[in-house]
């Protein structure tokens, strides 16, 4: 399948030099979430410089160091699990002035061999349907992890953060969508945002590689290692659709339900996401 294949150099370097993308030494699949029109507020955008999303920060180097802080960046939540953290031997780095919290979606128990062998069989599939089985789990248990990024925004408007996961798609795509969602940008707009992460991780593709030919089910089987590569748009419509039905019930039921955040709470977040347009350049 085409997007299996390795993308052009060429073309991933020029989409990495330009917005949405930002650069962090170290740091790979970082893009800035501001400047997305919101349809519920007409005129108005989300707030660049507040939300950024990325992989693992572990490999930062000085220089990106310096570069996190120069974009605004205060407040580091790492959505990774320990165990992700002690198998690749990737833990939080030290970075003088920047706060990084580490709130897993997943404990070390979702982490067992057993669990970890499932998980990896939904990805291997490629399929929607496997996806959105995998997306469940991280709403179901990312409580937590994402209402400790929503209070940020809530309380701290001012101060930008970052959150990652280990590759920045699925957890990050999540947690991504649904403060999108919140600001009202459109479902179109989510998913291309969600299909970046393509591009933006291209440049690891051969670490990602070497890390999962290390496990048994995509040690002969390569399709199937690929297949965590994809980050297709329909793939997150169709997660958004299921956070709209009627098990989750919308993006606010979802956030009152599984962080305890109110509806005056969602309102001050929304109202921190937002901007008016005509006080900046909008990227869309």
């Amino acid at each position: 399948m085409a997007d299996l294949e390795p993308l052009d150099s060429a073309f991933v370097r020029d989409t990495l030099s330009r917005p949405p993308f930002v650069t962090i030494s170290g740091v790979i699949n970082v893009r800035d979430l501001g400047g997305l029109s919101s349809q519920i507020y007409p005129n108005f955008v989300t707030k660049p410089r507040l939300m950024y999303r990325s992989a693992e920060l572990s490999g930062i180097t000085e220089e990106g160091k310096a570069q996190l802080k120069e974009l605004g960046i205060l407040q580091v939540f790492d959505l990774r699990s320990d165990t992700e953290i002690e198998k690749y031997n990737t833990p939080l780095p030290d970075i003088e002035g920047v706060d990084i919290k580490h709130v897993p979606v997943f404990k070390k128990d979702d982490y067992s061999p057993e669990m970890m062998a499932k998980r990896y069989q939904l990805y291997a599939s490629g399929k929607t349907e496997a996806f959105m089985e995998l997306y469940s789990q991280i709403l179901d248990h990312g409580g937590r992890a994402f209402g400790a990024i929503l209070r940020h925004i809530r309380d701290r408007p001012n101060e930008g953060c970052l959150f990652h996961c280990t590759a920045g798609k699925d957890r990050t795509g999540v947690i991504a969508a649904i403060l999108l969602k919140l600001a009202g940008v459109d479902n179109a707009t989510i998913a291309h945002d969600y299909a970046l992460t393509r591009i933006g991780r291209e440049p690891s593709r051969a670490m990602i590689i070497e890390r999962l030919s290390k496990e048994p089910l995509f040690a002969s089987n390569n399709e199937a290692a690929l297949n965590m590569f994809t980050c297709r748009e329909i793939t997150m419509i169709a997660f958004l659709d299921m956070l709209d039905s009627a098990h989750y019930s919308g993006v606010e039921e979802y956030v009152k339900r599984f962080t305890d955040l109110s509806d005056e709470d969602i309102t001050t977040i929304r109202r921190n996401l937002l901007v008016d347009s005509t006080s900046i350049r909008s990227r869309v």
